[in-house]
């Protein structure tokens, strides 16, 4: 068993397996997931920096869900957008 501390609510709980969020904020973890989702559906080959910016989060939350498996990397290039260029 692991011993795990939920990112939410700093809740200590035991699981199976490490995970970083209880049963009962999997909810708010997964709504934060199908945002990614929805952000890559809109802006396919994205980076993980471009997704931060995009949905105004810290690059170490979309790392996590690649860390925990729930998004992959992929060989690309990165393409710089300038937002202030017309």
């Amino acid at each position: 068993m692991e011993v795990c501390h939920c990112r939410y609510c700093k809740k200590i709980f035991r699981s199976t397996i490490r995970r970083t969020c209880c049963n009962e904020c999997r909810e708010k973890d997964d709504k934060f997931f199908e945002k990614i989702i929805a952000y890559l559906d809109m802006y396919p080959n994205s980076n993980a920096i471009q997704i931060a910016e995009g949905l105004e989060v810290d690059v170490t939350e979309i790392v996590r869900f690649i860390d925990e498996g729930r998004l992959t990397v992929v060989k690309g290039d990165f393409l710089k957008t300038d937002k202030g260029e017309e």
